[in-house]
């Protein structure tokens, strides 16, 4: 045995901070179907003290007999947990409800795993090419199998000289695949310089390596580099530029961080440089092509360019071009012929009401798209990876019903003159004109309460008019689907625009005015803490209750910071203790308030600004998450969910997504689901159910999703998407059984009928008569009620409490019912 070699076998693997990415679970395929990881009963040091106790002197821990293989490796790992925590956890299994807890819950601790594989390099050039490229074994004993093949990818990229994504699922470790396949091109090891510098001749001069991501991370990952592997890292960001250009031309970096804003101002400068290999971490951030960053980053010499991002897709599958053609140019042609060949196919073939040829054809280009993609991006996800070794998340959408207040005051601002102009643009105009009213004498709107103070400096309009009111609009009918106080002028303001929201609310109040403490803004700490006139508020309120005797931990998410305001001083009111982040939080507090969270019993809520907390926060002592207003692109939901969902959670997460029912949140939520199966069928080729009429992007076919008449329908007394999606009016459903309704391009699941076998059936079993679908429909939707109601009555609850209950109940708790339900009924028939 050579001395590198003996080295490498006796090399130690150090253990990692607490924030670092590691594992102990032994090597598992992905093809592989695991059952989900259950909690340790106890710490290792009680299963070695009870072993001790037994009269082995030095015990090994060992697997109950009905635990096998990697889950009885994964479950006895050292955490450092309190003693009294773990008999407190112990004694509540023996009472069969594992997923509850004492009040305060129990202590979040850094959860961590040893090396998950044996002390040896991982290599990744083939066998007798020279040089050897490998990953060094003090990193590859730390990575899980889906992270080894991460690296394997992205070496392959490099070697053919061309750029590629790694599209992993937000929280599965991106960071550090990409750090690994850069300590294996660049021969890092952690090495003596003597030695390194002897690989260096090896592998050959290298040139430097740039990660451009968003500001919130530049910090995480140089420290991530730090913990990982030796490289000679810098930021290129503030007022050290100059110094560090001086330092990279002189060939004293080896990798350069910077931030996006940086690197659009500053790009001119960095595309200079000869880039060993160009990482953009959060690469969705390139999806339009418009922009001046997109065109900052198409100037980059090198053609290595590798994009990190979970959410690869997010609104429209040109920008799926427009980041795959910067990672790898002309990969799928040009713009034209894509917007052709697959844009258009997949949107009309996903049209409710779409042909069968248009069905076939969608069908044809996804599986085409698919495969191409294939060849440019590795995408897995949380369940295919380490689905195993966490409890599982549900996503519920929760339809709350607005107060009668907010109802009246949300149809008022429907019958402003501004929102009036827009529902009637295409009406012929009352002047005798041909034309429309938009193109004639209502393109301007002088009688109405926003279009003049946005015109304030120009009365005779803008070339946008009246579409310039548009934003300005939806966001007060957002603002009242929340909480009402949010319409009322905001101190922080202008003058101009306090007075200017103080008469608007006044319109809109009307005759209510008096009963939400006239149109300025609220002082009053028990009128804001109210939840009399929110609906959302009601909502959370009780489903806070039942949580707070479970030790359940909370984050609590909203875009408006006056809304963080106003839960702030509704849970003062509650006596819950809570922390906060929001975008005047200091960068350098922001971690110090996580770590306070996750180890805090005490600390219950964390209230975050959805648009502070979106990334790099890592909250996995939580097990709730509520998001109080939905945003139109469904990532920023998710990767708000990824907060606490995420490696290192030890609890089932349980996720509520609160809508006012009937209101413009509804569209926004339907436009969600719109958008994430157009994702999943160009990125996974999977076959969705298709719900909507409407096409993105196509006047001819707008739906009931798109234009300005849908933004500005009257909804308040519907279940908008219920009457689209659901069979029977729920108070609650899974995002992810609407959404992930159909298979993947390879097969269909066992037991489920294939979509495309009933597509290729005679036609007159195609062309069902409608009326025998819509007896079939009403038939299922009546026994479901009746069982419904047979259940809660069983529970001995009405049907509303009953509703209420499943919203908050855990899945043991649902599970335990149903199995009881159904023991009484088969006793029912034997006695029978």
């Amino acid at each position: 045995m050579s001395l590198q070699a003996l080295k490498e076998t006796l090399k130690p693997c150090s253990s990692l901070p607490s924030s670092s990415f590691t594992f102990s679970a032994s090597p598992v395929k992905l093809s592989q179907e695991l059952e989900p990881r259950k909690p340790p009963k106890s710490s290792l040091s009680q299963q070695l003290l009870r072993l001790h106790e037994d009269g082995d002197p030095f015990p090994l821990p060992k697997a109950p007999p009905e635990i096998k293989g990697k889950e009885a490796r994964a479950q006895f790992k050292q955490e450092d947990i309190k003693e009294e925590k773990d008999d407190e956890e112990e004694d509540e299994e023996e009472e069969g409800d594992r997923g509850r807890v004492k009040f305060g819950g129990p202590r979040s601790v850094p959860f961590q795993f040893d090396h998950t594989g044996p002390f040896e390099p991982l290599p990744l050039s083939s066998p007798g090419e020279a040089p050897l490229v490998q990953v060094p074994a003090s990193i590859n004993c730390r990575l899980l199998e889906h992270q080894r093949e991460g690296v394997k990818f992205l070496y392959r990229l490099y070697k053919n000289n061309h750029g590629g994504i790694l599209g992993d699922d937000m929280g599965l470790g991106k960071t550090i695949q990409a750090i690994a396949f850069l300590a294996a091109i660049f021969g890092k090891d952690g090495e003596s310089s003597e030695n390194a510098s002897s690989k260096e001749n090896q592998l050959g001069k290298k040139g430097p390596v740039l990660i451009v991501c968003p500001t919130s991370v530049i910090h995480n990952w140089e420290s991530e580099f730090s913990r990982w592997s030796s490289f000679t890292v810098s930021i290129f960001h503030g007022a050290s530029r100059e110094l560090i250009l001086e330092k990279l031309k002189a060939q004293g970096i080896e990798v350069l961080i910077t931030s996006f804003d940086t690197y659009r101002i500053h790009g001119s400068i960095l595309s200079d440089v000869k880039w060993e290999v160009v990482i953009v971490d959060e690469a969705h951030k390139l999806k339009n092509e418009k922009s001046k960053l997109y065109t900052a980053f198409a100037d980059m010499k090198t053609l290595r360019r590798i994009g990190l991002t979970g959410t690869v897709m997010q609104n429209k599958i040109m920008e799926l071009f427009n980041l795959f053609d910067w990672v790898a140019p002309r990969s799928l042609g040009n713009r034209e012929h894509f917007r052709e060949f697959y844009e258009e196919p997949l949107k009309h073939g996903q049209r409710s009401t779409a042909p069968e040829s248009f069905v076939r054809i969608a069908d044809e280009r996804k599986q085409h798209l698919v495969s191409v993609l294939r060849k440019y991006m590795l995408r897995r996800t949380k369940e295919e990876t380490i689905g195993h070794l966490m409890m599982g998340k549900e996503d519920n959408v929760v339809f709350c019903a607005m107060s009668e207040l907010q109802k009246r005051v949300y149809r008022r601002i429907l019958q402003i003159p501004d929102i009036q102009c827009l529902i009637n643009k295409d009406l012929p105009c009352s002047c005798g004109s041909p034309l429309s009213q938009v193109e004639c004498c209502k393109r301007t709107v002088p009688d109405g309460i926003i279009w003049p103070y946005l015109h304030r400096d120009n009365p005779d309009g803008c070339d946008w008019c009246p579409f310039c009111i548009v934003l300005p609009c939806l966001i007060k009918l957002q603002q009242v689907s929340n909480h009402l106080e949010l319409i009322k002028p905001n101190p922080r303001d202008e003058p101009d625009k306090q007075r200017k929201d103080a008469e608007f609310a006044a319109a809109v109040f009307g005759p209510d005015i008096n009963l939400v403490g006239g149109n300025a803004q609220n002082e009053s700490f028990m009128g804001l803490s109210n939840v009399k006139h929110c609906g959302k508020m009601r909502a959370l309120e009780k489903l806070m209750f039942s949580w707070s005797s479970r030790g359940d931990k909370i984050l609590l998410f909203s875009y408006s910071v006056r809304m963080l305001d106003i839960l702030e001083k509704f849970l003062i009111r509650k006596g819950s203790s809570f922390s906060r982040l929001d975008g005047s939080t200091p960068t350098n507090l922001r971690q110090s308030l996580v770590d306070d969270f996750n180890s805090s019993p005490s600390k219950q809520v964390f209230l975050i600004s959805t648009r502070a907390g979106g990334l790099g926060l890592n909250l996995v002592s939580a097990n709730r998450v509520v998001i109080f207003d939905p945003n139109w692109n469904p990532s920023h939901d998710l990767q708000a969910q990824d907060r606490s969902f995420r490696f290192g959670q030890k609890r089932h997460v349980v996720v509520f997504r609160l809508l006012a029912a009937g209101s413009l949140e509804e569209l926004v939520y339907s436009r969600q689901i719109y958008k994430q199966q157009l994702s999943n069928i160009a990125i996974s080729g999977k076959m969705e159910k298709r719900y909507f009429e409407g096409v993105q992007d196509c006047k001819e076919f707008q739906g009931e999703l798109f234009g300005i008449c849908n933004l500005f329908r009257d909804l308040s007394d519907k279940l908008f998407t219920s009457e689209i999606i659901e069979l029977r009016i729920v108070y609650a459903h899974r995002n992810e059984k609407v959404v992930n309704f159909g298979r993947g391009i390879e097969g269909s699941p066992k037991g489920e009928p294939s979509q495309d076998n009933e597509l290729k059936g005679p036609a007159v079993k195609r062309k069902l008569d409608h009326k025998v679908l819509e007896q079939r429909d009403t038939t299922a939707r009546d026994q479901k009620k009746a069982q419904f109601k047979l259940i809660a009555q069983f529970k001995g609850l009405n049907e509303l409490e009953f509703s209420r209950w499943l919203i908050s109940a855990t899945p043991s708790e649902r599970e335990k019912v149903l199995g009881d339900f159904k023991k009484r009924k088969q006793k029912k028939i034997a006695e029978y």
